[in-house]
């Protein structure tokens, strides 16, 4: 997109600011400037005004002109072949350097003096707009004879053109440029004023338009008598500028006025629509054989937003014409040339990214510039078909747009910015937007749209920087913790000596119901079981695991050590995940170490076992609710002061009825056990210290009450203690003697025997009078 200066200054006021800022301010709101041209006229190149004009008396080609350049008359031997009386030129005086390099003084040509030059558009280093001298018309502003051409600012303009992305169409015409730079610079858009100057006869005299279907186009059209039409300089200069040339007057107006102000326009042959014997041009608008929509009248005229036959085309610069000003939408004129390969004319890229809307302000401007250079009068009124416009409605909370932004961005702000660029905010509540998006803004579908306008306009480096933070929502569920969990533990299982076994989770209710486990509830049972014998769905893994085990030493083994990870069920049917153990028969293989005797495994053994798999646990002193356990061999299982399961020696008769050896076993509920991660805690540098202790107390107390003892007294620099010896003798009765080993050790220093003799002396203040107990 090519703009100048001047041009944006018809639409927006930047006299006070500076090429250089606007670049800048392009490039920060996003749209990015490619190329600057700068045009500067030289010094001593004045306008003048040709007085006289006659042939030169020894040369064909040139010309003797007499050229009032205000302060004298000059004169000045020319030869370009557009040379003539009245005309306002650029005259090079005397002294004058030209952009070429030539320095203007006194010459003789063919023996005529010569005192100047009369230039051509591209010897003033302008574009060329044309063979021959710079025809300057009143359209290029106030050009008062002997003043500078430097200081007309039609003359000295600068050129700037910017890289657009595809989807913003809006800025496809001057007007849309200038949309963004008064959001930018917080100045009003110059709106154009609709003037009327039509003249009475009015437009339905000539012009009938016809529809079936609208199509989904917008239509708007002028009816003009038109005579003597000239294209001004001005024109011809900016056209030049963007690097257009139009051959036919009115196409290079039609061409000015869409550039300037995004409309698509077209103009027609009045002829072209009239059949025989009538004076009514009969526009119809059809779909044709691809699905687009068609200007017709006795034949195709044009494709909406695509093409125009040159049949129908205005051919000179004078007859009625018909000019037409369409909009339709981009997203239906771009599936229709994708669907239908059709040749596209030179408006077609305009209308694909989104053409301007407003027709009636394009149109205006149109007929305005028209009559202005012409002899020309308008029909009155106008022919139109307009398609209602269903508003895009984007909602957004001011929090939301201080989120994305990562910056909070004052609200009155964000409504300038969002009112400046043509959104409608009026229904807005006070922390929430109902923004309703302008039809021109094609662009425009969600938040994220919303939010990058108003960050364009506040410029992102006006945005403070923060740190880059990755945040993603864990999508990991528990059934993958639950996953790692069971694979961590499997495998902590096998690397102490356990083999995994998988049941069903069906067993058998009789074998069940004899040991004492409550099966499930009657109308909750199994309706058609597979076999007699897996007729319930299991409680526990024990008797699973038991029946394994007696499997596997009938078959000769002397050292069982199984595990089962698996589903259990409550007399409701509730299911949840159990973990089993069953160690059986001999503690390690026979070897040369155990002379071919080894020992069978015993509670403190199996213990240790189970400790290696799920970590640190304390055992308390219960029995079990069922009749597999031995009674006085049994034991609950505490993790982190919560109860996770049951160990116990098997009893006797269970294993005498299994033909088992020594068997111990244990199930723990698997949700409880601990397989989190493992937290470092600070640990002393210094030297520990050990102190036992031997306790006389009746054999009737448990440790479990020594311990809460202990642990309540809350003794310093305690680290750990536990019992090393049990002893009984007829010389204590009823009592026993416990040894406990108190570990001691502090994390600032090493302790002194006055430190451990005074906290072993609260040890044994706490138990005597807890417990009534002391030292032996």
């Amino acid at each position: 997109m090519i703009i100048t200066r001047s041009w944006l200054e018809e639409w927006i006021n930047l006299s006070d600011i500076s090429t250089a800022e606007i670049v800048k301010t392009f490039n920060s709101i996003g749209l990015e400037v490619d190329r600057l041209v700068e045009y500067r006229v030289p010094s001593k190149i004045i306008f003048g005004k040709i007085l006289e004009c006659e042939k030169h008396p020894n040369a064909d080609k040139l010309n003797v002109c007499q050229v009032d350049i205000g302060s004298s008359i000059r004169q000045i031997v020319c030869g370009a072949s557009n040379v003539r009386v009245g005309l306002t030129v650029a005259v090079a005086t005397l002294g004058a350097q030209m952009p070429n390099g030539l320095l203007i003084k006194p010459v003789k040509l063919r023996g005529v003096d010569s005192d100047g030059m009369i230039c051509a558009a591209s010897e003033l280093g302008l574009v060329d707009i044309g063979k021959g001298i710079l025809e300057i018309d009143a359209s290029m502003g106030e050009c008062k004879l002997g003043d500078a051409v430097s200081n007309n600012p039609f003359f000295n303009d600068d050129l700037i053109e910017i890289e657009l992305t595809a989807n913003r169409g809006d800025c496809l015409s001057i007007r849309g440029v200038a949309r963004d730079l008064s959001a930018a610079f917080d100045r009003p858009l110059k709106e154009y004023i609709v003037t009327d100057n039509d003249d009475k006869r009015g437009i339905g005299r000539i012009l009938s338009l016809s529809y079936e279907k609208s199509l989904y186009v917008n239509l708007n059209y002028k009816a003009l008598d038109l005579k003597a039409l000239k294209v001004p300089t001005l024109v011809k200069l900016r056209l030049a500028q963007i690097g257009e040339n139009c051959e036919r007057a009115v196409e290079a107006m039609l061409l000015y006025v869409t550039q300037s102000t995004g409309v698509i326009l077209r103009a027609y042959r009045h002829d072209f629509f009239v059949n025989d014997d009538e004076k009514i041009a009969k526009v119809t608008l059809e779909e044709d054989e691809n699905a687009c929509a068609c200007i017709k009248g006795s034949r195709s005229a044009s494709i909406v937003g695509i093409m125009q036959n040159d049949n129908s085309k205005m051919q000179n610069s004078e007859g009625v014409m018909l000019l037409e000003a369409s909009y339709i939408p981009p997203d239906i004129i771009s599936k229709k040339i994708l669907e239908s390969k059709i040749e596209t004319g030179p408006m077609f890229y305009k209308t694909s990214r989104g053409s301007e809307p407003a027709l009636e302000a394009g149109l205006a401007y149109c007929i305005d510039l028209l009559e202005a250079n012409s002899s020309s009068t308008t029909y009155s009124g106008r022919v139109e078909l307009l398609n209602s416009y269903t508003e895009k409605i984007v909602i957004i909370t001011k929090q939301e747009i201080d989120e994305i932004i990562g910056a909070k961005i004052d609200k009155a702000i964000v409504v300038k910015i969002l009112k400046n660029l043509g959104f409608n905010i009026s229904k807005s509540s006070l922390n929430k937007f109902v923004i309703s998006v302008p039809q021109f803004r094609h662009d425009i579908v969600n938040k994220q749209d919303i939010v990058e306008e108003i960050v364009r306009m506040v410029g992102i480096n006006n945005i403070p920087s923060k740190p880059f933070v990755l945040t993603e929502a864990n999508r990991l569920e528990d059934n993958y913790f639950e996953y790692k969990k069971r694979s961590s533990l499997r495998k902590r299982a096998a690397q102490s000596g356990f083999y995994e076994t998988v049941h069903f989770v069906f067993d058998e209710k009789k074998v069940l119901n004899s040991y004492g486990f409550v099966t499930i509830k009657e109308e909750l049972e199994l309706l058609n079981p597979i076999v007699q014998t897996l007729d319930t769905l299991r409680p526990t893994l024990l008797t699973g695991l038991l029946k394994s085990v007696s499997n596997n030493v009938k078959n000769g083994y002397s050292s069982v050590r199984i595990f089962e990870i698996g589903s259990v069920f409550t007399p409701s049917r509730e299911e949840s995940y159990s973990m089993a153990f069953v160690f059986s028969g001999e503690k390690e293989n026979e070897s040369i170490v155990n002379a071919g005797k080894p020992m069978s495994v015993d509670f403190a053994y199996f213990v240790q076992k189970i400790s290696d798999v799920i970590g640190s646990v304390e055992l308390r002193e219960k029995r079990t609710t069922h009749t597999l356990s031995h009674n006085f061999q049994s034991a609950v299982v505490v993790q982190n002061g919560e109860n996770i399961g049951e160990l116990f020696r098997v009893h006797p008769n269970v294993e005498k009825e299994y033909d088992l050896p020594i068997t111990f076993m244990c199930e723990l509920d698997f949700s409880k056990i601990s397989c989190g991660l493992k937290i470092a805690k600070k640990t002393s540098k210094y030297q520990a210290s050990f102190k036992d202790l031997s306790l006389v107390m009746p054999q009737d107390m448990s440790y479990e009450k020594v311990k809460e003892v202990i642990v309540s007294a809350n003794i310093n620099n305690l680290v750990r203690f536990y019992p090393v010896d049990k002893y009984i003798d007829e010389t204590l009765n009823d009592n026993m003697s416990l040894t406990i080993r108190f570990v001691l050790q502090s994390i600032d220093k090493t302790l002194e025997e006055k430190d451990i003799i005074s906290a072993m002396d609260s040890i044994l203040a706490s138990l005597s009078s807890e417990l009534g107990i002391g030292l032996r």
